[in-house]
Order: C-alpha cells, then structure tokens, then sequence
C-alpha cells in the first residue's frame, strides 16, 4: 500500500512551491526569531545585571552576577525549553499540531513582557521574578521546536523539504542577529544621553541609574515578533497529514489542502483505512524500535552533543570578548558601555560567523543531503575548537587577536552549516507521522540537555577568565564535536523522499543509509515495483 496513492499525500509531496510555503516559512519561523532573541539577548543583559545589582565596594571590582545566580538566569530558560518540547510535543501528536501552536505563541509573548517587569527592587525579588517568567518563556520556547519542524515537514513538498524546515531553523540566525543589534542600539541611545565615567575613576556613578530601564526594554521587545504573527498563525490550517492520517478525515485533508493548494484533491477515505491499519504500533513498543529505534538514538544523541558546544559558545562568549580584544576591560568602562561593546562583538561574531552558516544550509541541503552536511560540521568543529584549546595562549595574544576571532566565527559557521540545522531537520522526516512531533521533541528536548551542561558546566570553565580553564573547556568541546561525527552514522538520508516512504508507513521497509541513498540518487522508473521485492 503505497503512500502517494493517497491523493492528499501525492498533492502535497508533488506541489509546486507556492506564496504558502513562503507564508509557512514566516509564520513556523517568527516563533525561531523569538526563541533564539530571548534566549542570547540574555548574554548582553546579565553583565548589566550584576553591575545594578551585585556591586560590593570591598571588591573594588564592578558588579557581577555570582556564578550559582548567573548559571539561574541563563539556565532556567533552558529548563522551561526541555520540560516545554517534551509536554508540547506529546500535544502536537495527541491534540492536533494547529490547536496547540497558538498556546506556545501566546506563553511567549506573556513571559516576554512579563520577564522585563519585576515585583520589588531587592536583587532577590528581581532575579526570582526574572526567573520564574523565563523559565514559563522557556516552555512556550520548546513547545516552539516540535510544532514549527513537524508542521514544515508536513506542508512541504519531497523536492524542497529540507530547505523549507532549515529556512524555519535559519530565523534563529536572524534572532541571535538582532538580540546583539537590539541590545547595541539601546545601549547606545541611553549611553548618548546619560554616559557615566569609567568604573577606575568612579566607582558608584560608573553604573549609570537608568541602565535599569535598558535591560527591562530589550527583553520585553521579545514579544513583538510573536504578537505580529499570532493571527496568522491562528489562520494556518490543520496540516494534511495529521487530518488524514491521525484524525482519519480524508474528506477534511483533501478540502483544506485544496484550498491551500489551489487545486481540486480526491478524499480516498477507503485507502486511508486500509493504510492506518498499517501503521498502529504504538512509541515504546518493540514494532516502533525495530523501524526506528537507531534513528531516534541517532537523533537524540548528535542533538545532546552539539547543543554542548553550541550553546556553551553562545553563552560564554562574552567571557571571550576581552580575550580576543573586542571589548574593553570592565573596570576601564561604565555599565552601559561596556554592555554596548559586549553586543557589538556579539552582533560582529553572529553576521560574519554565526548567520550566513544557516543560510548555506538552506542552499546545500538538498544538493550535498543532511547526512553529509551534519557529518563535515562536526568534523570542523572538532578541528577548530582543537587547535584554539591547543594553542589558546599563543593566539590570545594582542597581534593574533583576529586569528583567534576567525576561528572562533568558522566554528559557528560550520555549527549552523551542519549538525546545528541538520539535527533539527532529520528528526523532522525520519518518524511517522503519529509520533512525528513526539519523536522530535525527545530529540530536541536532548539537545537541551546537552545545552544546561554547556550553561551549567562549560561556563564554570571561562567565567573567570582563567586561561588554563578555558583551554581545557575547547578540549572538551572538540571531543564531544568527534562524539558527534560518530553518532551521525546512526542516521539515514532522507532527501527527496516523501515522509511516507522515509518511515516506513508505505508499507516500504526502513532501510540502511547506503541503500536508501543509492535509491534516493538513482532510482529506476519502475522504482516503486522494485521496492516490494525488499
């Protein structure tokens, strides 16, 4: 029982890219935009934090954040995006993708606002408040992640499926792009109008008062993109694939499509039945590990290993600036300057290293496929984290600061032209649709662990500056990054297939990457004939 005899499935897998996919594209992504701005604005907002709130005159030093409330602030969002990915993803399976997707959108906007806002000005009540509301944002975040990925993959056709879900991932370039772009503006403006002396000549005055309200401004700025896109959202319909297939409603798939589309499809509700008998197995049963057990260990594991060195990079890279010379030394500098320099360096890094990576994947992934971009990803990475752990003391110095920015930004490029775009794609196509979103979610709720393990436990490694600490964090990155090469090999390709035959639901058979490839890349006419002899 083949897949595209289902006249919906065909429709979709054979359309022609239509203004809908651009459409789906903005919606599926805004949510990315808002997910990575106010998870790495936070980076430029909590030097700021410390300075207001934690200046103690016996230091003789600026204000910091103490490490234990540091790692909460930065790490409580991640906490509320594990526990959001797993709850939300179940949903999206058990619920319809649509009926929950406005839940996250309206949970994001809410903790956005709120999150700028606290009760009390002790340093408690405003980092318990901050907390509290980013972890809640973190869970609207997560649910973010399986939603948009599955509801791509369903929307888009065989051809250009890959780029589509990449494009939807490549917002959160655009996001971390803007966080530093929003975070330098702000600090700008108030620094043109209320500038303080550096912290060497006076101490208290060097925190300028108003810096309070620049924090509150960029984090609320977050909820803009999500209350843009809420009515539209609201407007999307149900994806085909789960009317027909979950909800059984051939009838309602195809009129929705159509309308969609823009062209007349058959309902085939008889096919329907005699295809989701096929496909009941439920998620831990042993018929479920048998197809798709070494794709989710292979998803799972090669999320949890980037997001290590991903999000450990990201966040701690404002412990690296005055390393690489891109920002000043705090004591040299008031509150709002040196916040302006720490999102100016950041901004730089994010549209020379970290953006244009997303967007050759977007480029490449149907061209080179998912396996090979993630596999040269990780292997780049390795080799340069590497060699700025080897020779981290010879490039810190003064003359070979841009040596040590280059490679710090090839790292990125080669973190979103790989496994940072591939491991939110492949879970996307790889699992049925009955357990698509479910599936996705473990995959990507994995990748956050490994991401509180580079919040909790890289940035122990570089808060202080120590250089033999920082070495040894890039060692361990470069090794968790060849963990990864070698994990990758757990998956299979999945370019120009339809979802259907890629997980088996045809009632095709779930095949080694080689095969699948070599079918994949040259495939007889009468390929669907030969396929039954497997």
């Amino acid at each position: 029982m083949a897949s595209n005899s289902i006249s919906v499935l065909n429709a979709l897998d054979n359309a022609r890219t239509q203004w809908y996919h651009v459409t789906a594209i903005v919606i599926a992504g805004m949510g990315f935009f808002t997910d990575a701005y106010d998870l790495f604005c936070i980076s430029t907002v909590s030097k700021l934090l410390g300075r207001l709130y934690y200046y103690n005159p016996t230091t003789g030093k600026p204000g910091k954040l103490p490490h234990s409330i540091n790692n909460l602030v930065i790490g409580v969002a991640l906490v509320g995006t594990l526990a959001g990915q797993l709850v939300f993803g179940y949903l999206g399976d058990k619920l319809g993708r649509k009926k929950v997707y406005g839940i996250t959108l309206i949970l994001m906007v809410i903790c956005a606002i709120c999150s700028g806002l606290s009760l009390g000005s002790s340093p408690k009540a405003v980092m318990g408040t901050l907390c509290f509301f980013r972890f809640w944002l973190g869970f609207g975040i997560g649910g973010d992640y399986p939603l948009s990925a599955t509801i791509m993959s369903e929307y888009a056709n065989k051809k250009t499926r890959g780029a589509f879900i990449a494009a939807v991932f490549a917002m959160q370039g655009v996001g971390i792009v803007f966080a530093g772009l929003v975070s330098m503006i702000m600090s700008k403006i108030f620094l043109d109008f209320y500038a303080g002396p550096s912290f060497s000549s006076d101490p208290v005055f060097s925190t300028e008062p108003e810096a309070d309200y620049v924090w509150r401004i960029i984090l609320m700025l977050g909820a803009l993109p999500g209350l843009l896109t809420y009515y539209w959202r609201m407007k999307m319909p149900e994806t085909g694939r789960y009317t027909a297939l979950i909800e059984g409603n051939a009838k309602q798939a195809a009129a929705d499509m159509g309308k969609v589309l823009d062209i007349e499809i058959q309902a085939d509700q008889d096919k329907l039945s005699q295809f989701n008998s096929a496909n009941e197995y439920k998620l831990f049963s042993h018929e479920f590990f048998r197809r798709h057990g070494r794709h989710l260990i292979g998803t799972m594991t090669t999320w949890f290993l980037l997001d290590i060195a991903f999000y450990s990079q990201n966040l701690t890279q404002k412990d690296i600036f005055p390393t690489m010379g891109l920002t000043n030394k705090p004591e040299n500098v008031s509150a709002l300057r040196e916040m302006f320099e720490t999102s100016r360096a950041m901004f730089v890094i994010a549209l020379l290293g970290t953006f244009p990576g997303y967007w050759f994947t977007v480029a490449f992934i149907e061209k080179i496929g998912r396996f090979y971009i993630q596999l040269v990803g990780f292997f780049m990475m390795s080799v340069f984290m590497l060699i700025m752990g080897v020779k981290y003391d010879y490039l810190r110095n003064t003359n070979h600061k841009w040596t040590f920015a280059a490679l710090y930004g090839l790292t990125f490029f080669f973190a979103n032209f790989g496994p940072n775009s591939t491991t939110f794609v492949l879970p996307a196509e790889l699992f049925p649709t009955r357990l698509r979103s479910t599936c996705h979610a473990f995959s990507a709720a994995s990748g956050k662990a490994g991401a509180m393990i580079g919040a909790f436990g890289i940035q122990y490694f570089t808060q202080d500056g120590d250089v033999g600490k920082i070495k040894k964090a890039m060692m361990l990155l470069s090794f968790t990054n060849i963990l990864g090469f070698f994990f990758t090999f757990l998956v299979t390709e999945t370019k120009g297939r339809s979802l259907e035959e890629i997980s088996g639901e045809d009632g095709g058979y779930d095949e080694p990457p080689q095969v699948a490839e070599k079918r994949t890349d040259d495939r007889p006419e009468n390929w669907e004939d030969e396929s039954k002899k497997y």
